[in-house]
């Protein structure tokens, strides 16, 4: 299961699991792009709003995510979706926005976890990515919503090591700066807002920013890794 499947290294993620043979279970707002050939292993998509926890509790409780995973060994789950806004220091964060980062990037990825660690003990084999950041270890001014919810993701997955659940593996793993419609997000705010912004400004005009489809093939190779 991949979230945010439909652009980004989410998109990315998704090709290389198809492409690989994996059956993919994407959840966005969006749909897959169409196009790929027949022989690719098969693609069920949840067009959902994963910030929205009573559709959250809905579906989860509808049986889909057990339905799609009742005849595997190994389920992965790669928590992928998130939003970086609200930018700014607190007195111009809007509190939708703040509830809308928390809720997309915080509670949709541990419920997702825990239905995961949940299914029937057929899955012998569970692994569960989280994508975190740096912003989740370093602090960033105008960042104070996005780097407090990756650090979630990140006490999360330490946490949940310590429980020592047997078949259960999980991390939270920073894959670095992308190319991605995220990072085009970050040039456009006001600098007033995001002091850094002419870091990421650099690192794209500087062509130093990670292509999406290399980004998704090396966390792949340490997610199905031993």
């Amino acid at each position: 299961m991949v979230t945010g499947h439909s652009q980004g290294l989410g998109l990315a993620l998704t090709r290389a699991l198809l492409q690989q043979g994996v059956p993919v279970l994407g959840v966005s707002r969006r749909q897959f792009p169409k196009g790929l050939p027949e022989e690719h292993a098969p693609l069920q998509e949840r067009c959902m709003n994963l910030a929205d926890p009573q559709a959250m509790i809905d579906w989860l409780g509808s049986g889909a995510l057990a339905r799609f995973f009742e005849d595997a060994h190994q389920a992965l789950l790669i928590n992928n979706a998130g939003v970086v806004s609200p930018v700014g220091p607190m007195p111009v964060q809007a509190w939708s926005d703040i509830a809308h980062a928390v809720n997309l990037n915080v509670a949709a990825p541990l419920m997702l976890s825990a239905a995961v660690a949940q299914l029937g003990p057929h899955i012998t084999d569970r692994r569960i990515l989280h994508v975190s950041s740096g912003a989740g270890r370093s602090p960033y001014p105008g960042w104070s919503v996005y780097c407090a919810t990756k650090a979630a993701l990140d006490m999360h997955a330490q946490s949940a090591q310590q429980d020592q659940q047997a078949r259960l593996r999980i991390c939270s793993l920073a894959p670095g700066v992308i190319d991605t419609a995220m990072q085009a997000q970050i040039r456009q705010v006001n600098k007033a807002h995001f002091p850094n912004k002419d870091r990421f400004v650099q690192l794209k005009e500087q062509g130093e920013l990670a292509n999406p489809s290399d980004t998704a093939q090396k966390v792949l190779a340490y997610l199905l890794s031993p």
